[in-house]
C-alpha cells in the first residue's frame, strides 16, 4: 500500500473514530497497562483489559465482522466510512473472503492498523476463513477433502499439511481458520459427509487432533466444528434434528472433539444448526457450559455457525420470526449457555447486548465471561504484539503455492486412494499399454466444497486424464461417454468403441459438489452443503456406461471419483478393479495415475463403511452389541433374475460391501506373533499390542495396523468393537517389521447406567487386524 494511501486512509479513520467514541482519555491511561505486558500472565492481561472495556467495546467482541464492510470485492476499493463502522461494532473477528492474495492482504492489514491506531484500546481482530482441505484464497493449494484425507490413516501427514494452511494464511495475515471437522459420517445420505473424517471416533479424534496441532504451530487458530452431533440428521436432511441420547452423545459424539480441542488445545470451536434431543446445539447450556467448561475445563471461545442464532426464532420456533426476529430471546437463549460469539449471516441479534445489560435482564458476568474466552485466545497467539503476521503483499507469492506445497498435496492424495477389488492383479497397468479414458469424471476436477470460487478452473489443476497421459508411454484415447448429470446415452457407442480398440479401460464416475460460489447458485450437485441424497447409486446413465463399458470384455477399471461412498454392487462384481478416490486435491489425476501404474503402492484405508444398498443404512462397523442381524439370514438377487429370500434382509444383507478400514495393497501382507505387554491391567495402565508384519511380496507396500477393543461384559450396550489405536507403516518386500502400538485402559470405559464414566473390572479382548472385520490375531487383557 502506498503511503499516500495509508495516510488518507488513516486521517479518515480519525474522523470517523471521534464519532464512534475514540477516547484519547482512556488510550493514554492505558499506554502502560498490564494487557499490553507481554510478559504478564494471561489471566492478569484479560482481567485488566476487561476492566477497561465498555460494554460497546465488548459487545462488539462478540459480533462478527466482515471484510466486504470496507473492501469492494470487485475494484478493491476501500471503504473508510465502513471500516470505522465495522470496528466500531464488529470489531472481534471479521470474515474474509476468497479474493487474490495481494487485495486480502492490503486489506487485512489496513483493518490491524485502524484498529491498533485508532481505537480506544487497540484490541487487534481475528482473521476467519475456512480451510477444511486448504486457504479459501485464490491460489492458494488445494488439497483433497477431509473424507480422503482420512484414508491415508497418516496423522503426521494430516499435520503436514495443516502447516501448509498455516503458512499460506499467515501469509496474507489470516489468523483463524474454520477447521477441523470433528462429526461423524455415521448418515450417509447427508450431503457434507465429504468434510468429515469418517465414521469413527477414534480414527476422526486422531485426524482432528493432528490438524489443530499443525496449524496452531504456525500461529493460526483452528475452530473445531460442529460442537456437537450435528452430521446424523433426521432423513439424512443438513440441518435436521438429531436424535439420541446423553450416553450415545458421550460415548460416540464427544470423543473427537473432546480430542481436537482439549487434548490439542483448539483456541476456538464452532457450533451447529442442530437440536440433539430437541435442544438446539447454540442455546444447549448443559453441552456449551455443564460439559465444555465445567467438565473439561475449556477456557477459550465458541462461535455460532452463520445464521444459527436466527434459527431459534425462524426454525425451532422458540422464538418470534416476523415480522422481525426477536433479539432478545435469541440472545438469552444463547449467550447465557455459552454460546460467546454470533457469526454474521442473520440477524446479529447479539447487538442488543447492552441494552439488555442497562435493562437488568442480562447479566453483566455473562458478558464479561464470554469476552474473556475471546480476549484470552488473542493474548495465547501473541495477536497483541503481533496483530498483523502477514508479509508484504507484493511477496505472498513466494508462500503460497509453492512446489513444496503441491508435492504435499501430491503425495496425501495418493497415500488416500483405495483399492477395493484388483481380479487377476488388473493392477498396476503397463505404462506402455493402450489404455481407453472414459467418463464424465475423466477430464474434471472434481473437488470438494469448500474451495475457493472458481478454483477448479486454475490451469495448475490435474484432472485424471491428463495424470494418465502423464505417466503413460503408450496410446491414450478418450471419450467422456455421458454428462455426469445426463441419462443420456448418445455418447456411449464412442466410448464402447475406445474400449474395444484399447488393451484396457479405465471408466471414472461418482458424484460431485461444487466450489464456494456455486453451491449457492442452484446449480447441480450430488453432495455437498445443504446437497443430501436418497440414493447412493451412481446418477444418470453413468452405471450404464460402466455396463456397456465392462460388456465390451475388456479390462475395465472402475474409479469411484466422489465424496461420500457409491453403492453399486454390480460393479464391484463385474470390474476387473476398482479404486475408490474421494474427492481429491488439486494433484487428483497425478496421484491417481501414479497409483493405477504403480509408482506408488495404493495404502488407503477406508474411513467409512460402504453399504450394499441405502437401505441397509446405517452400517458404521462399531454397533451396540444385539445390533446387525447375522447375514447368514440375508436375500439375494442374482443378476439372472433369481430371487433368493431371506429376512435380514429379505433381499439384502445388513452387513457393508465394504467394511471400515478395508483396502488392498499390490503388496500382500501377514501377520503373526501378537503380543500383549501385559495380561492384567488397572485403569491407570498403558499397554502396549505388538505385532509381527510380513510383507510376503515382491512389492514394496506399507500396511495400516489396526487395534479394535472388545469389551466381554459389560453392565450397559456398548459397541461390540471399537477402534483404539493404529499404525501406519512401510515394509519392504520380503521383510517383517515389528508394530508396537500403545493402548491406554482408561480409554476402554463406558457411561454407566448412573451417567458415570468408568472402565468396568471384567475381561478385554484385543484384536489386531487389516480392517474392522479382517482380524489377524488377538490377546486378552484382564481390568481389575
Amino acid at each position: 500500500m502506498s503511503s499516500l494511501r495509508c495516510f488518507i486512509v488513516f486521517a479518515t479513520c480519525l474522523i470517523f473514530t471521534s464519532v464512534n467514541g475514540f477516547d484519547l482519555h482512556r488510550r493514554r491511561d492505558a499506554i502502560n497497562a498490564t494487557y499490553k505486558d507481554a510478559s504478564a500472565p494471561i489471566e492478569a492481561r484479560v482481567s485488566d483489559l476487561l476492566a477497561r472495556m465498555t460494554i460497546q467495546e465488548k459487545t462488539a467482541q462478540l459480533v462478527q465482522g466482515d471484510i466486504r464492510n470496507w473492501v469492494n470485492t470487485t475494484t478493491n476499493s476501500i471503504n473508510n466510512t465502513g471500516l470505522a463502522w465495522n470496528m466500531a461494532d464488529r470489531a472481534g473477528q471479521f470474515y474474509v473472503y476468497g479474493l487474490p492474495p495481494s487485495w486480502l492482504s492490503e486489506g487485512i492489514k489496513i483493518a490491524q492498523e485502524y484498529i491498533i491506531q485508532n481505537t480506544t484500546l487497540g484490541i487487534p481482530a481475528l482473521v476467519q476463513t475456512e480451510g477444511i482441505h486448504g486457504l479459501l484464497v485464490d491460489n492458494a493449494t488445494v488439497f483433497n477433502s477431509p473424507i480422503a484425507q482420512a484414508c491415508s490413516w497418516d496423522p503426521e501427514l494430516i499435520q503436514e499439511m495443516a502447516r501448509i494452511i498455516a503458512l499460506e494464511s499467515q501469509a496474507v495475515g489470516v489468523n483463524q481458520i474454520f477447521a477441523p471437522l470433528a462429526d461423524l459420517a455415521r448418515e450417509l445420505r447427508y450431503g457434507r459427509v465429504e468434510e468429515t473424517y469418517g465414521e469413527d471416533p477414534y480414527l476422526v479424534g486422531e485426524m482432528a487432533y493432528s490438524y489443530v496441532v499443525g496449524i496452531q504451530a504456525g500461529n493460526v487458530s483452528a475452530t473445531v466444528k460442529h460442537f456437537a452431533a450435528f452430521s446424523n440428521p433426521e432423513q439424512g436432511l443438513n440441518t435436521g434434528p438429531v436424535h439420541g441420547g446423553e450416553r450415545e452423545r458421550r460415548t460416540t459424539w464427544l470423543p473427537p472433539f473432546k480430542r481436537a480441542i482439549i487434548d490439542a488445545g483448539a483456541w476456538s470451536i464452532m457450533g451447529a444448526y442442530n437440536s440433539y434431543d430437541g435442544i438446539p446445539t447454540i442455546a444447549d447450556h448443559h453441552l456449551m457450559t455443564d460439559i465444555l467448561r465445567e467438565e473439561w475445563g475449556y477456557q477459550y471461545w465458541l462461535t455460532s455457525d452463520a445464521g444459527a442464532t436466527d434459527r431459534l426464532c425462524c426454525a425451532f420456533n422458540m422464538c418470534r420470526c416476523k415480522p422481525t426476529v426477536d433479539s432478545e430471546a435469541i440472545t438469552m437463549y444463547a449467550l447465557p449457555a455459552g454460546n460467546d460469539v454470533e457469526m454474521g449471516g442473520g440477524s446479529y441479534s447479539f447487538e442488543i447486548i447492552p441494552k439488555l445489560v442497562e435493562s437488568g435482564k442480562l447479566d453483566i458476568n455473562i458478558v464479561d465471561t464470554a469476552v474473556a474466552r475471546q480476549l484470552r485466545a488473542k493474548f495465547a497467539m501473541g495477536l497483541f504484539e503481533n496483530p498483523f503476521q502477514g508479509v508484504p503483499e507484493n511477496s505472498t507469492k513466494a508462500f503460497i503455492h509453492t512446489a513444496e506445497h503441491v508435492e504435499v498435496a501430491r503425495r496425501l492424495d495418493a497415500e488416500s486412494i483405495i483399492l477395493l477389488e484388483n481380479d487377476d492383479s488388473t493392477l498396476p497397468l503397463n505404462k506402455d499399454a493402450h489404455i481407453a479414458v472414459i467418463g464424465p469424471m475423466a477430464d474434471f476436477v472434481n473437488f470438494g466444497d469448500y474451495v475457493v470460487g472458481g478454483a477448479q478452473y486454475s490451469p495448475s489443476n490435474v484432472t485424471p486424464l491428463q495424470g494418465i497421459r502423464n505417466a503413460s508411454t503408450g496410446t491414450i484415447t478418450y471419450a467422456q461417454g455421458c454428462e455426469r448429470w445426463s441419462t443420456d446415452e448418445s455418447g456411449f457407442p464412442e466410448a464402447v468403441a475406445a474400449a474395444t480398440s484399447a488393451d484396457v479401460a479405465v471408466v471414472l464416475v461418482g458424484t460431485w459438489s461444487r466450489d464456494q460460489d456455486e453451491l449457492w447458485q442452484g446449480l447441480n450437485a450430488t453432495t455437498g452443503e445443504h446437497v443430501d441424497i436418497s440414493s447412493l447409486n451412481l446418477v444418470g446413465a453413468m452405471g450404464p456406461l460402466v455396463q456397456a463399458i465392462i460388456a465390451t470384455g475388456k479390462p475395465t477399471v472402475v474409479v469411484f471419483q466422489s465424496g461420500k461412498p457409491v453403492t453399486e454392487p454390480w460393479i464391484s462384481k463385474h470390474a476387473a478393479a476398482v479404486v475408490q478416490q474421494f474427492y481429491g486435491g488439486e494433484q487428483a489425476g497425478n496421484a491417481l495415475a501414479d497409483v493405477l501404474f504403480g509408482n506408488v503402492n495404493p495404502s488407503g484405508k477406508l474411513s467409512v463403511s460402504v453399504p450394499h444398498d441405502v437401505g441397509s443404512l446405517p452400517v458404521f462397523y462399531d454397533y451396540l452389541n444385539s445390533g446387525r442381524g447375522a447375514s447368514s439370514d440375508a436375500g439375494q438377487e442374482f443378476d439372472n433374475g433369481t430371487l433368493v429370500f431371506g429376512h435380514q434382509y429379505v433381499l439384502g444383507t445388513p452387513q457393508p460391501l465394504y467394511e471400515f478400514g478395508y483396502g488392498l495393497s499390490y503388496s500382500n501382507f501377514s501377520y503373526s506373533d501378537v503380543t500383549l505387554s501385559q495380561s492384567t491391567a488397572s485403569t491407570t495402565d498403558t499397554i502396549t499390542a505388538s505385532v509381527s508384519v510380513t510383507n510376503t511380496s515382491p512389492v514394496d507396500g506399507k500396511e495400516v495396523v489396526q487395534i479394535y477393543v472388545q469389551d466381554v461384559v459389560a453392565s450397559v450396550a456398548v459397541p461390540n468393537v471399537e477402534l483404539k489405536g493404529f499404525k501406519k507403516v512401510f515394509v519392504k518386500a520380503g521383510e517383517t517389521v515389528k508394530v508396537d502400538v500403545e493402548l491406554k485402559v482408561a480409554d476402554w470405559g463406558l457411561w454407566d447406567m448412573s451417567m458415570k464414566y468408568v472402565v468396568e473390572p471384567g475381561e478385554f479382548v484385543v484384536w489386531v487386524g487389516s480392517s474392522s472385520l479382517d482380524m489377524r490375531g488377538n490377546g486378552t487383557v484382564v481390568v481389575s
